[in-house]
């Protein structure tokens, strides 16, 4: 058995591997039900716990709302017409709570937690530890990160841009989970600096069917609008669970059915939602 107390102490250089989580992976039966109140219970705690009350309430209401904001969950498009108050899903309203979360990381903290000591954390917890509150900047050989100015953060990378024989040597990376408003400003910024080496989540997350949509249709991306829900005399769902992977889809397919179109599943897991 290694002794992971003794380990952190004599190790000098952080691991590559982030750890596993701690707590036990437990095996239950598939619930019947996907939402319902133990989603709204779920959420309203993540919510209270991250944003606190009032400003839980005013930030969820605002969610995939005109004149509110994306939520940076998923993709999925908010219809133009009437919309509903609660216009998202719990892991939606998860995403928000972690991006809103009054949860603060100061310098105090990275002068408290080496290098080596945050690469002992899982994923999870670093995340739940809050925002960023300063530009932290980690020196050659240093063990721990420190605070520097907003000004020596932009002198910083400039200095980095400007020093590259040509735009096309440097790629700019976004998260799916950037704000619409952030990432068009940052697109902006990029074409300015000369480049359009602009891959992001997508290119990981959607790979592989944008691949396999390409051999088969011919084109990589999605076809329809959300308005072609209404008006299908079939829709097939196939190896996803919209249950739990596109909770928002659901209202889409209830509209659907509604109108008297055909829903088919085909999905061989065993998943909640799907009776």
């Amino acid at each position: 058995m290694i002794d992971r107390e003794k380990q952190t102490k004599t190790r000098t250089q952080p691991s590559a591997q982030s750890p596993e989580e701690s707590s036990l992976v437990q095996i239950e039966s598939p619930g019947k039900v996907a939402g319902g109140i133990p989603a709204i219970t779920a959420t309203a705690k993540t919510a209270w716990n991250e944003m606190g009350v009032v400003r839980g309430v005013r930030t969820l209401l605002k969610l995939n709302q005109k004149g509110g904001f994306d939520c940076p969950g998923c993709a999925w498009p908010e219809p133009d017409g009437e919309r509903s108050h609660a216009e998202f899903c719990e892991n939606g309203a998860k995403h928000v709570a972690d991006e809103a979360t009054t949860k603060r990381v100061t310098p105090e903290f990275f002068r408290q937690w080496s290098l080596v000591d945050l690469a002992d954390k899982s994923d999870h917890w670093l995340g739940k530890q809050g925002r960023l509150t300063n530009p932290m900047l980690l020196r050659r050989g240093a063990t721990h990160y420190e605070k520097i100015s907003w000004d020596d953060a932009f002198a910083l990378i400039s200095s980095e841009l400007n020093s590259l024989n040509h735009p096309d040597e440097a790629i700019f990376y976004t998260s799916g989970r950037t704000s619409n408003e952030a990432a068009f400003l940052y697109q902006l910024f990029v074409r300015q600096f000369g480049t359009n080496n602009l891959p992001d989540c997508s290119n990981m997350c959607h790979e592989s069917s944008g691949s396999a949509l390409g051999e088969t249709i011919g084109v990589g991306k999605g076809t329809v609008t959300l308005e072609d829900f209404d008006l299908a005399q079939a829709i097939f769902v196939i190896g996803q669970n919209p249950g739990t992977n596109h909770p928002r889809m659901l209202t889409a397919l209830q509209r659907a059915k509604q109108n008297g179109c055909r829903l088919v599943h085909i999905n061989p897991l065993p998943e909640v939602g799907m009776t």
